[in-house]
């Protein structure tokens, strides 16, 4: 029960813009994408959705439940030297009553959004029902980490857990079977440069040895000749180890009118230089540009298209079944 939880943090899952949710797929790769983060206090739960146009997150957390939320940039919370806080916990996927999950997004997102309190008209929903027909996901958290001031040099403070893991400050899950590094040379992608430049910080998340996903804001930097992503992970408490990671970069304004978000996939691996993500795939985020609707329509129209099509499929699949 998050009830238990002190009031700045769950002031944290409440008032956040976006929270950085990461699943683990099926070949044991973390993936982590901003989502809006949906808490009322005290609640079990806190609750993020995925358009049913890309439910990849959903199908992923029905393989593998072990998720976890980062709560790590509070554009438009109005909070002040908000903790950085992580969440492990296990999710169930609410995709039984669509039309309601619709419902629930647009009041939802209209109350944490937007100024004017409208939602969207009727049209514009069913032009876009790929987008707004939702399925809900309902992390259960079983652990949680609090940086203070959300400097992740300081030693975090472990709530909600199991009391032999508040004694010892570390978890006490078994083990499981670690996937290690993929191996090969980086695939370098030109947007990669912004880490370091555009992006400071990013989030860096991998497989602890527990099972559970982790994640933590931390500094970064492209490294164009050696085709890595250095990584200065001054963490405390962060379960560093070589495997399979994600680089997320993310940027948003306080309402959302604009949002960028980009991942990286690959290797975490260790030299003697430091920690680095060998890169092997670049995938660009569902991005609304500091532009007109033309212009952003534009931009998005091959993806749109995709997502149209996924729809139509996920829909299909759920005749089916």
């Amino acid at each position: 029960m998050t009830a238990t939880l002190p009031l700045d943090v769950q002031q944290v899952f409440a008032r956040f813009v976006t929270t950085e949710l990461t699943t683990i797929d099926r070949h044991g790769q973390p993936i982590t994408w901003p989502v809006a983060p949906y808490y009322h206090e005290g609640a079990e739960c806190i609750d993020v959705s995925t358009a049913v146009g890309f439910p990849k997150k959903a199908r992923d957390a029905e393989r593998n439940p072990k998720v976890s939320l980062l709560f790590s940039d509070a554009t438009g919370s109005d909070l002040n030297r908000a903790p950085m806080v992580l969440v492990q916990g296990s999710v169930t996927v609410d995709d039984e009553d669509l039309d309601r999950n619709r419902e629930r997004y647009v009041r939802e997102s209209v109350a944490k959004l937007s100024k004017s309190g409208s939602p969207p008209p009727d049209a514009v929903q069913r032009r876009f029902a790929w987008y707004f027909t939702r399925i809900y996901m309902h992390i259960r958290p079983e652990r949680v980490y609090v940086w203070a001031d959300g400097n992740p040099a300081r030693e975090p403070e472990l709530l909600d857990s199991h009391m032999e893991e508040v004694r010892s400050g570390h978890d006490e899950e078994p083990d499981v079977t670690h996937d290690p590094p993929q191996g090969g040379r980086g695939h370098w992608e030109p947007r990669m440069a912004e880490l370091g430049k555009r992006y400071p910080t990013a989030v860096l998340s991998l497989v602890a040895p527990d099972g559970f996903p982790f994640s933590a804001r931390v500094p970064v930097r492209a490294d164009r000749g050696g085709r890595v992503i250095r990584i200065d992970p001054d963490v405390t408490g962060m379960p560093l180890q070589p495997g399979l990671a994600c680089v997320t970069a993310h940027e948003h304004d306080a309402a959302m009118r604009w949002h960028r978000s980009f991942q990286v996939r690959g290797d975490l691996i260790e030299r003697r230089d430091g920690w680095m993500l060998v890169p092997h795939r670049l995938v660009d985020g569902f991005e609304l540009p500091r532009a007109g609707s033309l212009t952003r329509t534009v931009a998005n129209f091959a993806k749109i298209r995709r997502f149209r099509k996924t729809a139509k499929r996920e829909m299909a699949r759920r005749v089916a079944r």
